[in-house]
């Protein structure tokens, strides 16, 4: 899944490529991408576009005095393309979700791959109109997401820290990668409690989330769109990589599965040496 790094990036990509554009025709073609029908998409034919903006792991751009707003989801991808074929393309047909031509030439196709369809598209007069925009909690990023902060979002909350970080009305554009890589880069095991740290753990934290998101973002900055999914899984260093050797401290990267997800740690460097009990593997073992 595109987290706030790969969507910083795009974010970027499409201010270069689109700003000052016209909308020429934007199709619809997967039944389940579009969201919202008034405004409808038609409404953006012939607009100008101007800047686009990031809220967690959304994209809206503004066309004329609508946002044409997008969530990649799990499998979706934004695929850039100078020339647009001649022919419209068939809907139902393939992973092909919408696309937007420019007047001139150019424009994007949005991509969904598999058979669990959640690439969401949103016509709206103020992006806060979309329920998942609403209920995003702070950007990390953001310029007045100090520690204290942080540690406010922490304090009384009861729940494991990797749900924590993953819940986007808590911060938001963290997901399951980038939670992962945090973690370990703080050396704190992922099943840890978030009311319990102390103060000089909440430090430490906050500095990981910093550190880890804004160094994903330099690697991202001015990358293709079409290559960043490669630039992201180049720079995790315990994220997806189940089985080999810590970059840290050599020990061996495990992995603890959940019904359609599943993390990634060192042992030695976030829980004492002791492995993870993954629940989902001693069931089937049984």
């Amino acid at each position: 899944m595109p987290e706030l790094p790969e969507v910083e990036a795009l974010r970027e990509f499409l201010d270069e490529h689109l700003t000052g554009r016209v909308v020429e025709r934007v199709l619809p073609l997967a039944v389940s991408v579009l969201k919202t029908y008034d405004p409808p998409l038609t409404a953006l034919e012939g607009g100008l576009v101007g800047s686009t903006a990031r809220y967690g792991k959304f994209l809206a751009l503004r066309v004329g005095e609508l946002h044409l707003v997008t969530h990649l989801a799990r499998a979706g991808w934004l695929r850039w393309q100078e020339a647009m074929p001649e022919q419209p393309p068939r809907p139902g047909k393939g992973p092909l979700a919408l696309r937007l031509v420019l007047e001139g030439g150019g424009g994007f196709d949005l991509t969904e791959a598999g058979t669990q369809k959640r690439l969401a598209v949103y016509v709206v007069r103020d992006p806060q109109e979309v329920p998942g925009i609403a209920r995003l909690g702070p950007d990390p990023l953001a310029e007045d997401f100090d520690r204290d902060a942080f540690a406010a979002l922490l304090a009384g909350e009861r729940r494991q820290i990797k749900g924590v970080l993953r819940d986007q009305g808590v911060i938001a554009g963290i997901g399951n990668a980038y939670s992962d890589e945090i973690l370990h880069a703080a050396r704190v095991s992922p099943f840890k409690l978030a009311a319990s740290f102390d103060e000089a753990q909440v430090t430490s934290l906050y500095e990981a989330v910093q550190t880890t998101l804004r160094e994903a973002v330099a690697r991202a900055h001015g990358v293709a769109a079409g290559r960043l999914k490669a630039e992201k899984k180049s720079g995790l260093r315990v994220h997806g990589r189940t089985g080999e050797p810590c970059p840290v401290c050599g020990d061996t990267v495990r992995s603890v599965s959940f019904a359609d997800s599943s993390l990634q740690y060192c042992p030695t460097c976030q829980t004492g040496g002791k492995p993870l009990a993954d629940r989902r593997l001693s069931r089937l073992l049984k």
